[in-house]
């Protein structure tokens, strides 16, 4: 199990999204999730996004993976970086649920970090908060204040800086924990031969959430009120301060309306960025195999990344999962509630679920989505 060894709440009232802050020994008795040996060979498949970092005097070279093989980096100044290994490793599970204190829409993946002496990336900005909690081995982390900074080698492209004065500087131990809200710069090197895990969470822009809007309205060929004035400009050239602004009121009207947006948003939320290990079955379930599987002693297991997103209020009856929005009857609430919040079901669990006609109905669907699957 891993318990964080800090007060939450203090920490969500004066921290999160507030101003980065470090924690010593945050897990303690911290045992690293995966080896160095099994990251590596994750990074040699296909489906795993990976990269190499190599520093560089003055610059780095990002390598895109698969790896076949490592013995071109050499000894020193360089990283492996596998993203999502919360999709491809299931022991990794436990781990994310002592951040559940942040809703599973912000998640955005677990990725770990195996590091030579040297290895790094530079002083750089995220916009996107994130937590980065150290394995075996220790690494030299400074963290900024929030302000202007140029960009490395004038690159208005590049999350590089050139550099900053630093308000958190500190050798990073196992099981200390370096939080870091968007927009503080910040820059890890490595001193020995590191792992590190960086747990981040995203937020939708205002760009992304006008563009799935734009599509979900075209998709449902809805939106299709149009403007109208009382009023029009003395000049015929002129677009008058009130159509501008009652032109922009037909989106604050859309936005007012729950079921113009909620669809919208429980399928965009409940997508990730990386690939989920779906989990399809060859020959499609059905309810006795649910039953057999349980009686024999089964357990049932969600599949790595996948989020059960549930909206407040919601005007219908409905989970979103990768995208899609599943309905379900309303006198399974109870059920529902528990399918999104747990990550695995004992047997016993489970054995009670399916007893429910329409929550085995729910589980059947999401096994043949690949979305959940039985093991031991």
């Amino acid at each position: 199990m891993f318990n964080l060894n800090f007060d939450i709440s203090e920490f969500l009232t004066q921290y999160w999204q507030k101003k980065p802050i470090l924690i010593k020994n945050a897990f303690p008795n911290f045992e690293d999730l995966i080896s160095a040996d099994e990251l590596a060979g994750l990074a040699c498949e296909e489906s795993v996004a990976s990269r190499v970092v190599v520093t560089k005097p003055n610059d780095w070279q990002i390598i895109e993976g698969p790896f076949e093989d490592y013995d071109q980096f050499g000894d020193e100044n360089w990283q492996l970086l596998v993203q999502a290994l919360n999709h491809w490793h299931p022991d990794s599970s436990e781990f994310i649920n002592a951040f559940r204190f942040i809703p599973d829409w912000r998640f955005d993946d677990l990725m770990v970090s195996f590091a030579t002496p040297g290895g790094g990336v530079g002083a750089h900005i995220d916009n996107y908060d994130v937590f980065i909690i150290q394995g075996e081995g220790e690494r030299h982390w400074t963290v900024g204040d929030k302000g202007q900074y140029a960009p490395k080698n004038n690159d208005p492209t590049t999350p590089l800086i050139e550099g900053f004065e630093p308000i958190i500087d500190a050798v990073l131990e196992k099981g200390d924990l370096l939080y870091i809200p968007p927009g503080y710069p910040h820059q890890g090197q490595t001193i020995t031969l590191a792992m590190s895990y960086s747990i981040g969470f995203r937020a939708p822009s205002q760009q992304e959430l006008f563009s799935e809007m734009a599509d979900a309205l075209i998709d449902a060929n809805s939106g299709l009120k149009r403007f109208t004035s009382s009023d029009e400009p003395k000049l015929a050239s002129h677009i008058s301060t009130s159509h501008q602004q009652d032109m922009m009121a037909l989106i604050t009207e859309l936005a007012a309306e729950p079921a113009s947006y909620q669809a919208m948003l429980g399928k965009m939320l409940s997508q990730n960025r990386f690939e989920l290990d779906i989990c399809e079955p060859e020959e499609a379930y059905t309810n006795e195999d649910i039953c057999d599987y349980i009686e024999q002693g089964a357990l049932l297991y969600r599949i790595g990344g996948l989020k059960l997103l549930k909206l407040e209020d919601d005007s219908e009856s409905r989970i979103f999962v990768n995208g899609e929005a599943i309905e379900y009857s309303v006198t399974i609430e109870t059920d529902v509630q528990q399918l999104c919040e747990h990550f695995r079901f004992e047997n016993e669990k489970a054995a009670i679920l399916i007893q429910t006609p329409a929550t085995l109905a729910l589980i059947l669907d999401l096994l043949n989505r690949g979305y959940f699957y039985f093991g031991e």
